[in-house]
């Protein structure tokens, strides 16, 4: 069986049938075709266990960042792509390696960029402190645009691509707005106070008729904010607010899922939340309930 038609069609199946994003059959392409390249795969009988082991080998020797080798967690990526391909092939009926026998490389555990108490209140109030020094009526629209993102990126922890595909006719009488995340999953997310109040007064001052909600503020030509703008607005506003570790959207998701958890909530809910297909992946905020558990250790534990 030709491996080439093979992936034509299996990039087109995760398209359409799945439902994945562009860029993630993007990715799913370019990692499929250095496999394919490096190890000559003509057929898919091509794809054998010591093909795969020698291409493991010859990733582990690619140049990664600076003098470093490739990280093993981008090795993965080009293995969690041979990986779908395989059980593409086995769910068509065609002959091929067990999707099972890949095995990814183990990771360590993930760090996230977490912010404290006091520079979360810091970063949130970043815009009001810069719109005070503001005269002109248009640059301080765009101080309760950004206040607006803050205050929506904390109360719901959605994905900056997410926040970006908001629509100006957003529903602020109601408390929940449903989006729209990865694999086309949509998720109902809530609303804050504070979060409401940013929006209504950001979207009060607009004056123009464009459909999305965060515009990027150009006069002549305003045209809906890419997520590479709101990176920087939040960067930013992290240096104005004096914080020294970086902070980026997804920091402010971090930080949603840590205020949940440190507050009571259950992982399952948190998972709901976040729109996490695995419940493995909302794991890594555990971390937070350690104060909880330290509690939980003096209050039972009999040999104080």
């Amino acid at each position: 069986m030709d491996a080439q038609t093979m992936k034509r069609q299996f990039l087109e199946y995760t398209e359409i049938e799945r439902g994945r994003a562009v860029k993630t059959v993007e990715n799913y392409e370019h990692y499929l075709k250095v496999f394919f390249d490096q190890m000559k795969i003509e057929n898919v009988s091509d794809i054998t266990e010591d093909k795969i082991r020698e291409f493991r080998l010859w990733l582990n020797r690619q140049p990664g960042t600076g003098n470093a080798t490739m990280k093993r967690r981008t090795q993965n990526y080009y293995l969690i792509a041979l990986r779908a391909f395989l059980k593409y092939l086995r769910k068509r009926g065609v002959e091929g390696l067990n999707p099972e026998r890949i095995e990814l490389a183990k990771l360590p555990e993930r760090q996230i960029d977490i912010v404290t108490a006091s520079e979360l209140d810091r970063l949130l109030k970043a815009p009001e402190e810069a719109a005070k020094k503001e005269e002109d009526a248009e640059k301080r629209i765009r101080y309760l645009r950004d206040k607006a993102i803050l205050e929506l990126l904390f109360s719901t922890g959605l994905r900056v691509a997410e926040l970006c595909a908001l629509n100006s006719d957003i529903d602020l009488a109601r408390d929940d707005l449903s989006v729209r995340g990865k694999g086309e999953k949509v998720r109902v997310v809530f609303l804050s106070s504070a979060a409401k109040e940013a929006v209504t007064a950001y979207i009060k001052a607009r004056k123009d008729m464009e459909e999305a909600l965060f515009i990027d503020g150009r006069i002549d030509s305003p045209r809906r904010m890419a997520p590479r703008d709101v990176q920087r607005r939040v960067k930013k506003y992290a240096t104005l607010a004096g914080i020294t570790s970086k902070v980026t959207p997804h920091t402010m998701r971090h930080a949603f899922a840590t205020d949940l958890l440190s507050n009571g909530a259950d992982l399952r809910s948190v998972q709901a939340l976040l729109g996490h297909a695995s419940i493995n992946t909302t794991q890594i905020y555990t971390h937070v309930t350690d104060s909880h558990l330290r509690e939980v250790h003096k209050k039972f534990h009999s040999r104080q």
